[in-house]
């Protein structure tokens, strides 16, 4: 495996270090002054424990922090010597895994500490049992929220997501989600003692269009310059760091930081790879537990990769303009296709085939991990959109923190054959 790559980029340092420290404190909090928190899913509207107050870690970070950490291996074998099957979702078992092995010594940074509640949303097959178990060994509350189906689709999605939220999201699935949502609000009262304040979520709301408006800037700068200013990696540790708190005072900061300085490394020509000759996107949640990966073909093939759904995201599927007259039902809008938009067809193919586009891509390697049935098939319709409107792709069968099915050689090579006889030629 090769070595990971140095940080080019202020900002990455510095998100690096904020997230580090702001686990740490969460750890204090907890444990000496018995501050509540909560575990949730990511397609949470984590907005509402923000508001409250309420630290969040989500689930999918917690993976891939373990993973990042080489120790996903390890977990997971104590979760099948347990008697769980092998099929499950290593993305959404991973904490579980890691809280189940209880050894404090090996976890990141100690581990987890016992939350106030849990908190999903039920969009795959084994969420539900999984956050369930986890409430168990925690012996902490779990709070679910359903998840509806859309009715229609216009085409081209994300310009109407900003102001014509009402009309993209259906109002049947606004009303049932707000409910739900409501709910949700009196749970984490009841589990925490906080309020929820209204107010703040208007504020709150504001806020997070702007740290989106950033990042927005930040995609048209890649989209525009010559070469990528930015490698992903460091894009995905930027915006992903702040969208765990998305909306709080940092978070708009180091939004507004990580747009200078990109903006400067442009102004500057600086490119993040002076030999790009290719550019690839990457399709899928992150290969944590070999971040390396996405910078093994800049030497010899001048193959970068520019684009994930990291930062591409965020100003499709975040800002919600007009939300300051009913907040709680923007939130509802933001929060009711997070899935579909990431991972199922037709709202992802047609999306990524756009960003394609705009990011000027020669050709995508497309995640395929293995226990997510819903993201593995919408891979399926976004290689077939993909090759349609004329860009190679390769589809990996791995996961994205289970590296015991993982052989960074073996996987090198296959790209190393694919740019040398699909994207070179």
């Amino acid at each position: 495996m090769a070595e990971r790559t140095d940080k080019q980029l202020e900002c990455t340092r510095a998100a690096a270090e904020h997230q580090k420290a702001w686990f740490a404190q969460l750890r204090q909090d907890v444990f000496a002054d018995h501050r509540p928190y909560a575990i949730v899913q990511a397609d949470m509207p984590l907005e509402l424990f923000s508001v409250m107050d309420v630290p969040v870690v989500s689930n999918q970070w917690w993976a891939a922090v373990i993973a990042a950490k080489q120790l996903s291996a390890r977990y997971l074998d104590v979760l099948n010597a347990q008697g769980f099957h092998d099929g499950l979702c290593r993305y959404c078992s991973l904490g579980l895994a890691c809280t189940l092995a209880n050894d404090p010594a090996s976890a990141p940074w100690g581990g987890l500490p016992k939350p106030a509640l849990l908190a999903a949303r039920l969009t795959c097959d084994c969420v539900q049992r999984v956050f369930a178990l986890w409430a168990k060994a925690f012996d902490a509350p779990f709070v679910t929220l359903d998840n509806t189906g859309a009715t229609h689709l216009p085409p081209r999605w994300w310009e109407l997501s900003r102001y014509a939220w009402e009309e993209l999201y259906e109002a049947h699935r606004l009303d049932f989600m707000v409910e739900e949502m409501q709910h949700l609000i009196g749970k984490i009262e009841e589990a925490t003692g906080r309020r929820f304040d209204l107010e703040r979520l208007r504020a709150l709301m504001a806020a997070v269009n702007q740290q989106e408006e950033y990042f927005e800037e930040v995609r048209e700068l890649i989209c525009a310059a010559p070469q990528t200013p930015v490698r992903m990696n460091e894009q995905v540790q930027n915006v992903m760091t702040t969208q765990w708190v998305r909306g709080s005072e940092w978070a708009v900061s180091h939004a507004r930081a990580f747009r200078d300085e990109v903006k400067q490394r442009v102004a500057n020509g600086i490119a993040a790879v002076p030999n790009e000759r290719l550019r690839l996107m990457w399709v899928g949640a992150g290969l944590w537990h070999d971040t390396a990966f996405y910078t093994a073909f800049e030497a010899s093939h001048g193959a970068v990769f520019v684009w994930s759904m990291y930062l591409a995201f965020g100003p499709d599927g975040y800002i919600r303009y007009g939300a300051e007259a009913d907040p709680l039902r923007a939130l509802a809008s933001r929060v009711v296709s997070m899935n579909e938009q990431l991972h199922n067809p037709p709202w992802v193919n047609e999306w990524i085939v756009e960003q394609a586009k705009q990011h000027r891509i020669d050709g995508a390697l497309l995640l395929v991990p293995h226990g997510s049935r819903p993201s593995a098939t919408g891979t399926y319709f976004t290689a077939r959109a993909l090759e349609s409107a004329g860009i190679p792709t390769l589809q990996l069968w791995t996961d994205m923190v289970d590296a015991r099915m993982w052989n960074g050689e073996a996987m090198r090579a296959r790209v190393t054959d694919f740019i040398e006889q699909r994207l070179q030629k």
